[in-house]
């Protein structure tokens, strides 16, 4: 990637805000991403052409048709899936709660689900919502403050012969640790068990490769890669194809729509595809998937710079306090800070 920042930071109007006279920084990274104009040029595109529902004989719906298939497309590339494996959603946290309510149609009492302390509500609440639900046991791996990870020994106990899902995140989005999760896969698989990811936070940060992951289910937002306020599911195509999603009678029996419920944010589907190309014009490669290669190897070397950076500053400070891993372990270029003596709403 050769675009230098500032040509970067020329695509996205919200950073030519100031506030008292002086230009801002966007310092909320669970609150998600700016968006460039090409994100919303076709939103609008959409919405002005377009705007229309699906699987009709009238031009605007075969429009539409083409545009949310091109969109599977896109997101496949982002995810090295295939187009038949991406389903969309009002929301990460919609999808998982929807595919949590699927799974628990096939699980009862003795059941177990594996969670983390790691994780944040969205992956946490759609599984516990089963415990009422179809009476499955939730057991929870513990973290371990000092260093802001997993502790491995504890998951290593969790899972057993009992356990249906491992539900675990990839990054954390207020420590900013990574999660080993091909360790997690492995234990899943060892036992027989799926294994869903969130990657809402790891998205933005490293490209995700659901091959190579060997993951069963993924889900993201868009919202945090400089999209709209959507969501992406990946399932592996036999089990969107095979998985008792909760749907109308009307709705398609194929994946990945068996996956989707009602009518979709249609304009959302093409930001989130707008997004993806954004990212991927920032280089210059033969293919989509390789230019989205090449954009987040750069990203990701810039990120960690100005990680080291902020990281050297805060601890430099009197007062304020720094958690997670430190910049020399696997993380995103996210951290979490205090200060002694003030609330965080002081400090925003």
């Amino acid at each position: 990637m050769s675009a230098p920042t500032e040509e970067i930071r020329s695509h996205f109007p919200a950073l030519e805000r100031t506030e008292a006279g002086r230009p801002i920084a966007y310092f909320d990274g669970p609150g998600g991403t700016q968006v460039p104009r090409s994100v919303v040029a076709a939103m609008s595109d959409y919405l002005y052409h377009h705007n229309a529902n699906t699987h009709w004989a009238f031009p605007s719906s075969a429009e539409t048709d083409a545009m949310i298939a091109e969109a599977r497309r896109a997101l496949a590339d982002f995810l090295n899936a295939a187009p038949n494996e991406i389903a969309f959603g009002a929301n990460m946290t919609s999808l998982t709660f929807h595919l949590s309510r699927a799974l628990g149609r096939a699980y009862g009492r003795g059941d177990e689900i594996v969670i983390t302390e790691l994780d944040h509500h969205a992956n946490v609440a759609p599984w516990r919502a089963l415990e009422q639900e179809c009476g499955v046991t939730i057991r929870t791996v513990k973290m371990i403050p000092e260093t802001g990870g997993l502790d491995w020994n504890d998951f290593e106990r969790q899972v057993n012969a009992r356990t249906k899902l491992i539900a675990v995140g990839a990054a954390s989005n207020a420590l900013g640790t990574k999660t080993d999760v091909p360790r997690a896969v492995a234990m899943a698989r060892a036992v027989g068990a799926k294994i869903f990811v969130d990657a809402v936070h790891y998205a933005p940060h490293e490209l995700i490769d659901v091959r190579a992951l060997d993951c069963d289910f993924l889900a993201c937002s868009a919202y945090k890669f400089y999209g709209p306020h959507v969501g992406i599911l990946y399932g592996r195509q036999d089990l969107l194809a095979s998985v008792d999603f909760p749907k109308l009678l009307p709705a398609p029996d194929t994946a990945p729509e068996r996956a989707e419920t009602g009518t979709q944010n249609h304009e959302g589907i093409a930001g989130a595809a707008a997004a993806v190309d954004f990212l991927a014009a920032l280089s210059a490669q033969e293919t989509r998937r390789i230019r989205l290669a090449a954009t987040f190897h750069e990203l990701h070397a810039r990120g960690s710079v100005l990680l080291r950076q902020a990281w050297e500053e805060l601890t430099a400070i009197k007062k304020v306090r720094v958690y997670g891993p430190t910049p020399d372990m696997p993380r995103t270029p996210t951290l979490a800070f205090s200060i002694e003596g003030l609330s965080s709403e002081s400090v925003a």
